[in-house]
């Protein structure tokens, strides 16, 4: 890539940055990006692989081949303009950088691994391209410490998807407010239509705030959920605290305020998607399928329950498993099934219960391998261990749903199973801050874990 300015940068992506964002050439605004040779040669390993990363792999190559389709070699290693690629805002430039030519003596590390080859790369190009600032990119935390150790100036993480900077951040979906509640209100207008009330306060008393946001104080006598906000007032509808303290489903009661609130959101057949995050054994999954069984057969609102989550390994295994779909996705979906026994557990044939209950429910086990392309309609989605997710296959399985369909996505940021996600930029994070504005949505973190005290202090301490 010939030479340019001081003023922007020459980045250089790691293999694994573009199977976490395919389309991470477009993210760098006025700066240059190079592909090193090594990168499209772990690509093209990849792509034919049985797991959820050969997509991303196909479609990162796919956004190469339409960049430099008409270019010739040199124009290649000189770089073409990502402007003429994309509508998007890059307009650097982008070139594929050919590795295995440096000779011996530029070399730090010797050749035999390919993020040694990447490092030499960037080493090298930084000693070409002095003073001008030399990035590499890359999610492999070890293989930023080995760039740093060799000398490389600019190591970074890729964090342009990340819409927040430490999971501490994360919006929990409720404002709990130390003492009274009443005792912070000057002025209010509280207006009654039918059994609800609602109250109208200044906005200033709430930072921050967005629509669902549950509301509760030190008192345990005020709750309250956001409906509507504006830069000067906030419309909060009064739940109370005992009443929903009070709230149940399937025989189901909340065991604290944090079930209390989840239940009142997976209950409210105008949210159509609910978001719950929180600690092992917190009820997440319990409380979702109890929500289910209510709204579908007790309510009627819904005509089946969907139940489908990410299985990592199901692409490679599911295939030899005997059976049908549902069947071959029982070994994943087994949380959900010890669920519906200890709902079930005081009757008197729990295995019969259990039988009359699926079919009653219409419950479907789905993978999410086999959601693409489907409209779901009327149904209640059960959308479990999505912390493994990324934004993009959340987004898959969330325009799947149709009218009258309620989407619950569970997830636990502290067990991540993907080589390529962190809790920060996991699709559930995304998805907790994109939704937090939207009127359809809510979301709870479930503080506390209840299944048993064995359970919670292994979580608090280990």
């Amino acid at each position: 890539m010939g030479r340019k300015t001081v003023s922007t940068k020459l980045y250089i992506l790691d293999t694994n940055v573009l199977l976490h964002d395919p389309l991470a050439v477009y993210q760098f605004q006025e700066h240059d990006v190079v592909i090193p040779m090594t990168v499209l040669e772990e690509l093209d390993r990849i792509k034919d692989r049985h797991k959820d990363v050969s997509r991303d792999a196909r479609v990162a190559i796919r956004t190469l081949e339409n960049i430099f389709v008409d270019a010739s070699p040199e124009m290649i290693q000189d770089g073409l303009p990502l402007a003429n690629a994309t509508e998007q805002h890059a307009s650097g430039k982008i070139a594929i950088f050919a590795d295995h030519t440096l000779d011996q003596q530029a070399k730090s590390f010797t050749a035999d691994e390919p993020d040694n080859r990447i490092i030499n790369t960037a080493l090298y190009l930084q000693k070409l391209h002095e003073p001008r600032s030399v990035v590499l990119v890359t999610k492999d935390i070890n293989m930023r410490l080995k760039a740093k150790g060799a000398g490389l100036a600019g190591v970074e993480d890729y964090r342009s998807d990340q819409l927040i900077d430490d999971i501490q951040f994360l919006a929990k979906g409720f404002n709990h407010l130390e003492g009274s509640f009443w005792g912070r209100v000057n002025d209010c207008e509280s207006v009654s239509e039918g059994r609800d009330t609602y109250h109208k306060i200044s906005a200033d008393l709430l930072e921050g705030a967005y629509i669902n946001q549950y509301i509760i104080d030190d008192t345990q006598s005020f709750a309250a959920r956001v409906i509507n906000q504006n830069e000067t007032e906030i419309t909060l509808q009064d739940l109370g605290y005992e009443r929903l303290m009070g709230r149940c489903a399937w025989g189901v009661h909340p065991k604290n305020i944090y079930q209390a609130m989840a239940l009142d959101a997976l209950l409210d057949p105008d949210i159509e998607l609910v978001i719950l995050t929180g600690p092992a054994g917190c009820g997440k999954t319990l409380l979702a399928m109890a929500s289910a069984l209510e709204l579908v057969i007790e309510r009627g609102i819904y005509s089946k329950v969907i139940v489908t989550r990410n299985t990592p390994e199901i692409a490679e295994s599911i295939g030899f498993l005997p059976g049908s779909e549902e069947e071959k996705m029982m070994p994943w979906l087994a949380a959900v099934t010890d669920t519906l026994e200890v709902l079930h557990r005081q009757d008197e044939s729990m295995d019969g219960s259990l039988h009359y209950i699926m079919d009653k429910a219409n419950i479907q086990f789905k993978s999410v391998n086999f959601m693409r392309g489907r409209s779901i309609q009327n149904s209640f989605v059960f959308l479990d261990e999505c912390q493994n997710l990324t934004a993009s296959q959340l987004k898959t399985i969330i325009t799947r749903c149709g009218e009258g369909t309620k989407l619950v996505c569970c997830g636990n940021l502290s067990q991540i199973d993907s080589n390529y996600l962190t809790a920060v930029t996991s699709g559930l994070t995304y998805i907790v801050e994109r939704f937090k504005n939207f009127e359809g949505s809510a979301n709870v973190y479930l503080n506390g874990v209840v299944r048993s005290r064995l359970a919670s202090f292994a979580e608090s301490e280990l």
